[in-house]
């Protein structure tokens, strides 16, 4: 049985705050803002991955105001997904992602981004798809203040 999620994530942007985004640091002088480690990429995926499960979403598991996640990196709550997952039967096929950001351009990390991610959900790089689009000045992405992300996940049992 082929099982499909849809997964969306935004947070805010704050200078001078670090910036991950599919669990590695981004060079930027802006960063993400969230109660964990605000990476959006990876909080798409996981809400992704549990839908398609039919396991709820990522609030349910690693609840924002809960105090043990505080600042805690997200590909630990891609991890405990994918185990989430796994106990029931399924498992990812592929993944795909477009992360919606202004600035800075990602080209150069969408490898590195790729293998990370591959690596964390136990899949083959070549089952993980990363794009990156703009709202070409519109909105709070467009002037900088935010960013979002939204992925798409196939599960197998």
């Amino acid at each position: 049985m082929t099982k499909i999620g849809i997964g969306y994530d935004v947070h805010r942007l704050e200078k001078n705050k670090p910036f991950f985004i599919g669990g590695i640091k981004i060079e930027s002088e802006f960063g993400s803002v969230g109660h964990s480690d605000g990476d959006a990429l990876i909080h798409a995926i996981v809400d992704a991955v549990l839908g398609a499960a039919g396991l709820g979403d990522i609030g349910i598991y690693f609840p924002s105001d809960e105090v043990s996640w505080k600042g805690v990196e997200s590909s630990i709550f891609l991890k405990e997904a994918v185990n989430k997952i796994e106990k029931v039967g399924y498992k990812i096929c592929n993944v795909d992602t477009t992360i919606v950001l202004e600035n800075p351009k990602l080209n150069n990390y969408f490898d590195v981004i790729k293998n990370k991610l591959a690596s964390v959900m136990k899949i083959d790089k070549s089952n993980v798809n990363i794009k990156a689009t703009t709202t070409d000045g519109l909105g709070h992405i467009g002037k900088g203040n935010g960013w979002s992300a939204l992925a798409v996940v196939t599960l197998k049992k």
